[in-house]
This record gives C-alpha cells, sequence and structure tokens, in this order.
C-alpha cells in the first residue's frame, strides 16, 4: 500500500492578504496603497489566488471591481488563515524573549538569583521560566526537553550521554558545619581561633550526629564520594531535600550539617554558624552546565551563557 502523499497548498499568505485587502478596500488602486505595493502586483496576486481557486472573486466592470457571490466565504476564510498565521508569528516573536531555566537546589536559591538579574537588566521584557530540584530531576527534565539549560551540582548522570552536552561551570565547596558552642562538639574538638573554625578527624566525626540532603542531589552525590566514604559508620540521623532545613536543624543544634558555602555564608559571618574542618578531608566540587544538543540555543539563550561566562571569569 503506498503511503499517502501530503499535499501542500499553493496559495500564498501574500495572494490572501492582498484579496482580503481589496475586498475591504473595493479596489486594487487603494489596496496597492495600503499594502505598500504596486497595482500590477496586487492584480497579478488576485489573479493568481483567482486561479488557484478556480473561481472568480471579482467581477471586473471596465475598472470597477464588483464583488462575486463567492468572495465572502473566501473572505472569512482568508480572514482566519491570516489571523492564525499572526498568532504563529507572535509566538514566534514571544519565545525569541523566552527561556527555561534548571538548577539544582542550591545554585537555583543561592547564585542564579544575581544571574538573573543581570540578565532582566540586558532584556527587560525576557520571558524566564525556571524550575529547581535535585540534580537528578532537573537532568531528567534537560532530556525530556523542556529545559534550555540547567545549571546543576556534582557530576550530572543522563540515561543518554550523547544526546546531552555538559560543560564544567565553576568550582564550590561544601562545609561541615555546626551551631556556635554546639554541645556536640564541647568535648570532642578544639576550637582554632585563628581559621575560626573547630577541627576534627574522620574517626570524631563518625561518632556525631550528621544532617545530610537526599539521595539524588548534586550535594549528596559529593558526600557520599568525598566524605562519607571515609566515614563508614557515620552517624546518618536524617536525609533531607530542603537546604534550608539542614541548615535550620543545625542552628537548633540536632547535629552538624553539610552543605555549600554559599548556603551557610551568612550565618558564618554572623558567628551564628561555624565551620568544622575535617582532617585530610576535601570537599571541593565542580558544578556544570547542562543542555540538550537537539535543543535550540536561541538569542536569548546566548545572552545567558554570556552572563554565565563572565560571572565565572570574574571569580
Amino acid at each position: 500500500m503506498k503511503k499517502a502523499v501530503q499535499t501542500i497548498p499553493k496559495i500564498t499568505l501574500r495572494q490572501l492578504a492582498v484579496f482580503v485587502s481589496i475586498y475591504q478596500t473595493g479596489s486594487t488602486s487603494r489596496a496597492s496603497e495600503v499594502m505598500h505595493l504596486s497595482q500590477s502586483a496586487v492584480s497579478s496576486a488576485l489573479t493568481e489566488l483567482e486561479t488557484r481557486l478556480q473561481m472568480p472573486l471579482f467581477e471586473r466592470v471596465g475598472r470597477r471591481l464588483n464583488q462575486h457571490p463567492n468572495a465572502h466565504p473566501i473572505y472569512i476564510q482568508a480572514q482566519a488563515i491570516l489571523g492564525q498565521a499572526l498568532t504563529l508569528e507572535h509566538y514566534h516573536k514571544s519565545q525569541v524573549g523566552q527561556i527555561h531555566i534548571g538548577a539544582s537546589t542550591t545554585i537555583g536559591n543561592y547564585v542564579l538569583p544575581p544571574l538573573l538579574a543581570k540578565l532582566y537588566e540586558i532584556l527587560p521584557d525576557a520571558n524566564v521560566d525556571m524550575y529547581i530540584a535535585n540534580t537528578q530531576e532537573v537532568v531528567n527534565e534537560v532530556e525530556q526537553l523542556n529545559i534550555d539549560i540547567a545549571l546543576v551540582e556534582g557530576m550530572p548522570r543522563p540515561t543518554d550521554m550523547k544526546a546531552i552536552e555538559q560543560r564544567e561551570w565553576r568550582t564550590d565547596t561544601l562545609m561541615v558545619f555546626a551551631k556556635r558552642d554546639s554541645k556536640w562538639l564541647k568535648e570532642v574538638a578544639a576550637y582554632n581561633d585563628a581559621d575560626h573554625c573547630y577541627e576534627l578527624s574522620t574517626e570524631q566525626l563518625a561518632k556525631l550526629p550528621l544532617l545530610v540532603r537526599e539521595a539524588g542531589s548534586g550535594t549528596r552525590q559529593i558526600i557520599d564520594e568525598q566524605l562519607l566514604q571515609y566515614l563508614p559508620n557515620a552517624e546518618i540521623i536524617m536525609a533531607i531535600q530542603q537546604s534550608e532545613a539542614i541548615k535550620h536543624m543545625v542552628s537548633a543544634d540536632i547535629g552538624l550539617g553539610c552543605l555549600s558555602q554559599h548556603v551557610i555564608h551568612a550565618e558564618l559571618a554572623k558567628g551564628q554558624l561555624v565551620q568544622v574542618k575535617v582532617a585530610g578531608i576535601d570537599l571541593s566540587r565542580t558544578w556544570w552546565l547542562v543542555w540538550h544538543k537537539a535543543r535550540h540555543q536561541s538569542p536569548i539563550w546566548q545572552t545567558f551563557i554570556d552572563i554565565i561566562e563572565q560571572g565565572q571569569a570574574q571569580t
């Protein structure tokens, strides 16, 4: 069985627009003025449309055009088609200024806002759609082409590596931290006045209650790979989806936490929380830019990339 061949209309939008203008103005001369076309071009477009439709639309009486009975139903349809084309054109224009950005929670809550502020300075009419979740959830949205570009923590783990582009963006450092004068550290850790931090060994940290992010988050990935592997018997008392919740629980002295320096920066500066350095442990990590190779890289996409790269150069 032969596959049906799709028929492509030979009628053009220009022919329809000329016809509508003639119908509304009553003559080719006035239509040519309205459309800024020559009168011969207008007459030619009308003749071509009538030929395509195989029916007359106007009756020519000398230099006058009288509407044929066919004209009105064709006029109604032409108006609808031109209206839909105009809607499609406006949709395209709105999409040029639209971007769907994904971010893992630490970046989305603490690092992305100033980047968006710069984007709005350059493009005040930008239409930004945000999706903030843990790293794996954001990467999944990129794979589904629901996000134009994502900024995530930890190593992205897409199911189809060939479809996903990922690029190192910047570095970040996780910190183990506690409440100032925490009851958990009084008999265990020494306070280093010069560096404004407590100092622990991995053995000491393993005996203290630890609050961490949930599996699937970029923060948890680094904790698993660079901290917990040295603490096989660590006392993890809770896995929590929100960094803010961990910060508040540590402030209530429920246990120690491990989060990005960006999350606890203000509390460290005020002395409400204090860093806990663990001997021999490096909790630095890379942040990544992730996008689908099939996703259209619009002008606003490139503008956002430029802002990110400028910020990277300044750090």
